[in-house]
């Protein structure tokens, strides 16, 4: 097990750590998503023998978390540019988030998505208002596309979670979750990308900096683990489905 604790701390990353409070603090996210409920989950708890409580993010209007980060980073595009264009690549939760985010701020969004993707997910970034583009048959090849049709149109391309603005956004779950409950132990949450992870372990650390945080990815996709046992990002070779 990898501890995070044992990572220096320095004057920059206080700084960096500070800035991510404030966005999140800040953060506009409730233009477009909602404050999802806690609830409660007796027969799980009863049976581990603790109090386990489920944070509701498929209770946001695209039934995901996602629209929280993409939300922020259009905002902040939209402020500094009111007739941006944006571009992201996505087979699902991120796509549908930025198609509504980019509606609600008045934004052109192209959405490129895998030709393996099941209709019903395109149907769904479509009644949003996302122009989507079918491209590559993983998520790999549609991305690549993605960024470079950003540069050639001069779009700016909105990444699903390796970005300051998303991370803040997805921190304002954190935000909820220790204005909904104040004897929180322990805080599970899952890895995909990382970045909920990212915004939700630095608020909650500097809040509740007690509150244990732990990060839950598949055994078979398990990319943050080999990121920090190799101390930097890397690619695995291959994940299951």
């Amino acid at each position: 097990m990898n501890n995070l604790a044992t990572v220096p701390t320095t004057q920059t990353d206080t700084d960096v750590m500070q800035q991510y409070l404030r966005d999140i603090l800040l953060s506009p996210v409730y233009q477009a998503a909602v404050e999802t409920q806690l609830d409660a989950m007796p027969k799980l708890s009863q049976r581990l023998g603790h109090n386990v409580l489920l944070k509701r993010e498929d209770k946001q209007p695209v039934y995901s978390f996602k629209l929280r980060g993409a939300f922020n980073k259009l905002h902040k595009v939209q402020q500094q540019n009111p007739t941006a264009s944006v571009v992201c690549a996505s087979a699902g939760n991120h796509a549908q988030g930025v198609a509504l985010s980019a509606s609600k701020l008045g934004l052109k969004a192209t959405i490129v998505m895998p030709i393996t993707t099941p209709e019903i997910k395109v149907a769904a970034v479509k009644a949003l208002g996302g122009n989507v583009v079918l491209h590559g048959t993983a998520f790999d090849e549609a991305n690549s596309y993605a960024i470079n049709l950003a540069n050639t149109e001069g779009a700016i391309y909105i990444p699903p979670f390796d970005d300051s603005d998303v991370i803040a956004g997805q921190g304002t779950v954190a935000k909820e979750l220790l204005s909904q409950h104040n004897q929180l132990n322990t805080v599970f949450i899952p890895v995909g990308g990382g970045g909920l992870l990212a915004g939700m372990a630095v608020y909650i650390k500097a809040i509740q900096p007690n509150v244990k945080v732990i990060g839950v990815e598949p055994e078979d996709a398990a990319c943050l683990k080999a990121a920090l046992d190799a101390g930097q990002p890397v690619t695995l070779e291959r994940v299951g489905l």
